[in-house]
Parts: C-alpha cells; structure tokens; sequence
C-alpha cells in the first residue's frame, strides 16, 4: 500500500515511491531511503509531500501517520483492495499497450489487444480514481508516452459511461486513447527523449506526431473516430490549436474529450521543470481556459474525483 506522508517525516528506512516536486530538484524515484544526502536533499526540495511503500519500508511508515496531521490519516485509510486492482489494471494494460503498439508501429494491427489495454485502464479508474492519480502522474522516460495514454484512455473512457454512450462506443473511445499519441512512438528516441532543450527544427518534429500517428494508422484502417482523436486532439475550441486550426462547431466531442484528458493528465504529472499540479488546481485552470476546453466536459471529469 502506497502512503502519502509530509515531507518532514521522512526518515531513514522508507521505500520512497516519489517526492513530489520537479525531477530537476530530486530526481531519484523507488528507493530505499538510507543516506543523509538524499534525506537532506528532499527536506531542501519545493516537495509537501512524499509517497512511501508501506510494505516495502524497513520501519513502520503507518506509525508515522500518527504524526502527520489527520487528513493524511484519512487518505490512507483507502482499503487495500482498490489499490491492488488499481496497480494490476495497469499493469495489464501497460502489457497490452506495449504489445499491441508494437505491431502497429510495425504495421499491424491486434485490435483485441488494444481493447484489452483501454478496458483495463478503464477498470483502474472505476476502482479508485484518485489512487488511479496518483499512481499514474510519476512518469519515467522510459514509459512517459506508454502510461500517458494508459491514463488517457482510463479517463476518456470512465467519461464515456459518465456521459451515458453506448458500451461500444465507450470501447471505441477507450481505444482512441491507447492510440492517441501513437505519432510520438514513430518520433526518434533522439528527439523525443532528448534531455536538454529541443532546437526549432526538433520542436516541430515533435508538434507534428498527431499528423504523423493520423498518416501511419490510416494506412492500417482503423475508426474514423480513432483518426479523428489522433489527428486532432491538439484542436482547440477557440481556433488556436493545431495541426489545422479548427474551430468549436467543427471539433467532434470524442475529440473533445480526449482533448480535456490528453491535457488533465499533462498537468496533473512531474516534469523535469514543474512539480504536478493537484487534481483540483488542473480542473481549476481548464475551466478557467472556455475559450480552448469544453466546460461541460472538465466538469464531468471533475465529478469523477468528488
């Protein structure tokens, strides 16, 4: 069980899941807490909070919630069951996403495997979704694109039963996010995962991934609602997105969505120059921008973390 503690608790013998603040402040991530370095290193960093592993600790990290102020008692009071459903639903669709992208990368198409990946992503919404949260917005570079669209796709989809479609289209929906950012897995490693500032030349490789994902999947003749998320999540409903500028009337509402959750989930993860934003302030701030998210849906998504 995964246990949210304030930062000045920490102590020699946690398992540190993540501190969260930048990675550029402190980047070590699934460790063994042992040396005052790295102890000093995150009292000294932005972090409020850390997430330990209970049962991988060497001391006690329940006891030390008797220390922490009572809300922190109150999240881990969260049963152990959704969060051992939460981490097997993503591991299995991390699995399928892996094998199934693979093939289309390579020109091949498994859809049962991509609709195995979108319902068990769907399946650790429903089971608690802000566990779901937290669990999901520490990305490495390894996974980053991977579990992006593994928690992409959980949330377009629970939106799609909040909105009552129909259980196909929710699977089609829930596979539009799989595939979502598939342009990014045909950019180079070089570029995409380049650790220092991207030169203009690259920075346009890397706004192009939806043109290039929409050309690779259809050669392979998937949905027209998948090419449609793929090419056009980036649209905004003012006029400003890209690749080609569409307008409110003319952006369809599975684009929307995954519009609102391609962007969520943006915000709500660590990056090398920013610590994650709360739940509540990525809300905050979609609502806030009506003239690029629909409003209706930032406050469906909203109702899922009441």
């Amino acid at each position: 069980m995964i246990l949210r503690l304030p930062k000045n608790l920490v102590q020699p013998g946690l398992f540190i899941e993540s501190v969260e603040c930048p990675s550029s402040e402190f980047s070590r991530r699934r460790f063994m807490l042992d040396s005052e370095e790295d102890m000093k290193a995150i009292l000294h960093s932005s972090a409020t909070d850390i997430l330990v592993s209970r049962q991988k600790s060497r001391i006690d990290a329940t006891a030390l919630l008797e220390r922490a102020p009572p809300r922190y008692a109150k999240l881990a009071s969260l049963d152990k069951s959704p969060a051992t459903e939460t981490d097997k639903a993503l591991d299995d669709a991390m699995t399928s996403m892996r094998q199934s992208v693979t093939g289309m990368v390579s020109g091949r198409v498994d859809m049962e495997q991509i609709t195995q990946s979108a319902a068990s992503a769907r399946r650790a919404v429903e089971a608690a979704p802000d566990l779901f949260m937290q669990v999901t917005r520490l990305k490495t570079k390894d996974n980053a694109t991977y579990l992006h669209s593994v928690s992409v796709a959980g949330l377009m989809a629970q939106m799609a039963v909040l909105l009552e479609f129909d259980e196909a289209l929710v699977d089609e929906i829930g596979r539009a996010g799989i595939l979502h950012d598939l342009g990014k897995l045909l950019i180079p490693n070089a570029i995409l995962n380049k650790p220092g500032e991207l030169n203009a030349a690259e920075k346009r490789v890397i706004r192009n991934h939806p043109e290039i994902g929409y050309r690779h999947m259809k050669k392979l003749g998937v949905s027209d609602l998948i090419l449609d998320v793929c090419r056009l999540h980036h649209e905004a409903l003012d006029g400003s997105g890209y690749p080609l500028g569409l307008k409110a009337e003319q952006i369809g509402t599975a684009v929307r969505i995954c519009t609102v959750c391609d962007v969520f989930d943006a915000l709500t993860t660590v990056r090398p120059y920013k610590k994650a934003w709360s739940t509540t302030e990525a809300l905050t701030w979609m609502y806030d921008k009506s003239n690029l998210f629909d409003r209706k849906l930032v406050l469906r998504l909203g109702s899922m973390f009441r």
